[in-house]
């Protein structure tokens, strides 16, 4: 049996999930959580094969936790389910060591396919969305500057931000002008916008 962790947000589509991956004879699904951050003491646990990630989960990230993964649960296989196909995150969750990517309005025949294909040491992605991240082309952003529009997404003041980056406010003035020249924007919550479109932030 290929033992499945899956880490949804939405507790009907968790369910569901579930429920259509455990009526394929050869998966079985040995752990469901909601959070980010009980992802990994899920899987250490478990020990499950190929762990199922949504990426906007509360608590963290799927692609902050499939990182933390790969190096906790090496042998765990780790396949992004997500609505967002955005061309950024896929580029974040190969660098996380995600070996699959696919949004979850494909067909359900299409996932249990693609979990024995990672557990088989193949990379499955998505097509229309590995078309997509390589006509978008790598992201612009610095790491820096990508943790400034991070602490900027609720609309905080460049006080606030310098206070949670712990940099100086003039420091901070720059890398957002930065951020909002790469993405094409005219202030700090259309780069954040745009940054979110792409999957950067």
């Amino acid at each position: 049996m290929i033992k499945v962790l899956l880490a949804e947000d939405q507790g009907m589509m968790r369910g569901a999930l579930a429920l259509l991956l455990g009526l394929e004879e050869d998966i079985e699904v040995v752990a469901q959580v909601g959070a980010g951050d009980e992802i990994v003491p899920a899987a250490i646990e478990a020990r499950p094969d190929v762990a199922l990630l949504d990426i906007e989960l509360p608590g963290c990230s799927g692609l902050d936790a499939a990182a933390e993964l790969r190096t906790r649960v090496p042998d765990c296989r780790v396949l992004i389910l997500t609505t967002f196909g955005r061309p950024g995150y896929l580029r974040r969750a190969m660098e996380a060591g995600a070996a699959g990517f696919l949004v979850k309005d494909g067909p359900v025949e299409e996932l249990a396919a693609a979990v024995r294909r990672v557990l088989a040491g193949e990379t499955v992605i998505d097509p229309a969305l590995a078309a997509a991240a390589l006509s978008a082309g790598p992201n612009p952003l610095t790491a820096r500057e990508t943790d400034v529009l991070g602490a900027a997404v609720d609309g905080a003041t460049v006080a606030d931000i310098a206070a949670r980056v712990h940099l100086s406010e003039s420091t901070v003035r720059n890398y957002l002008s930065s951020a909002i020249g790469k993405t094409g924007t005219r202030n700090r919550m259309e780069a954040v916008r745009a940054a979110r479109r792409q999957g950067w932030l």
